[in-house]
């Protein structure tokens, strides 16, 4: 691969992540704030690798044993291709060549996001076994195969998003990390937005082009189960795991709830909880 394709740093490690395959384990948990990350340090029992580069701080260490990796994504889709492709890469390119022996990785985002239903309050935790993205990314990439055409068709006949807006696309959880984790959370439907403001039905000066997308979004549901939360990043670590071989499960804090207008300003205890939940259950 070219050195303009397969960004390295100076040290061999992947360009933005810092990471390597030897400081890279099996099972990795995304956050999005950096300073999250920091969290992780009185939870594992050793440190083996700490790097810091923009907003990706990575950690890896044991906990009870297990080998884990803490990788701070930042905001938006658009980190999460930089985050899942070099993470990929760390685990299956060698010496610029794809390995034979494909490591698969197990990746739980650990996240905030706002409830649309008014049953689903803040300090509730959600678990996203379908995401559906709004933010087109997966379609940059020929190899997207739609895995789950009948809910895309769905999604896109009931909430009427159509160009100039991005397709939807939907997909799935890895079944056998929901059953590890997900047990005792709120189980939805999650989308994603490709931003904060007018893509999650803000208006601040700027009116968002579907000023009832939260309506439509909140009234939607699929194999039973409702459309719970938006956030902006599970799509396409979904996305990219179904096409590379990985599994992926969302875990979200609720910060918000759109329909009753409220906002939980101080949710350290209740992420400090969530966090403490995945860790020990994604180790076992």
């Amino acid at each position: 691969m070219k050195a303009s394709e397969l960004v390295l740093a100076t040290d061999g490690s992947l360009y933005h992540i810092r990471l390597t395959a030897d400081t890279l384990a099996d099972r990795v948990i995304l956050v999005g704030d950096p300073e999250r990350v920091n969290m992780f340090k009185s939870i594992f029992e050793s440190i083996e690798h700490e790097s810091l580069n923009r907003e990706l701080h990575a950690l890896t260490g044991r906990y009870h044993g297990c080998r884990l990796t803490v990788l701070s994504t930042g905001m938006g889709c658009d980190n999460i291709d930089i985050v899942m492709t070099e993470l990929d890469a760390a685990a299956n390119i060698a010496d610029g060549n794809i390995r034979t022996d494909r490591r698969h990785l197990q990746v739980v985002r650990i996240g905030t996001c706002g409830s649309l239903q008014a049953d689903v309050d803040c300090g509730s935790h959600v678990a996203s076994r379908y995401a559906v993205g709004m933010d087109g990314l997966m379609h940059s990439y020929r190899e997207w195969d739609a895995p789950l055409p009948d809910m895309d068709r769905l999604f896109a006949t009931h909430t009427g998003i159509a160009p100039p807006l991005a397709t939807p696309y939907c997909v799935e959880c890895s079944p056998r990390l929901m059953a590890a984790i997900g047990q005792g959370m709120v189980q939805g439907i999650t989308a994603t937005a490709p931003g904060f403001y007018g893509p999650q039905g803000r208006t601040i000066r700027l009116h968002p082009a579907l000023p009832d997308l939260n309506l439509r979004l909140a009234s939607f549901s699929y194999g039973g189960l409702p459309l719970t939360n938006l956030e902006m990043e599970t799509s396409a670590i979904y996305g990219f795991s179904h096409l590379l071989g990985h599994e992926a499960l969302t875990a979200c804090l609720v910060i918000a709830n759109r329909q009753r207008g409220t906002f939980l300003s101080d949710y350290h205890e209740p992420m400090r909880q969530l966090v403490a939940s995945v860790v020990e259950r994604l180790s076992a």
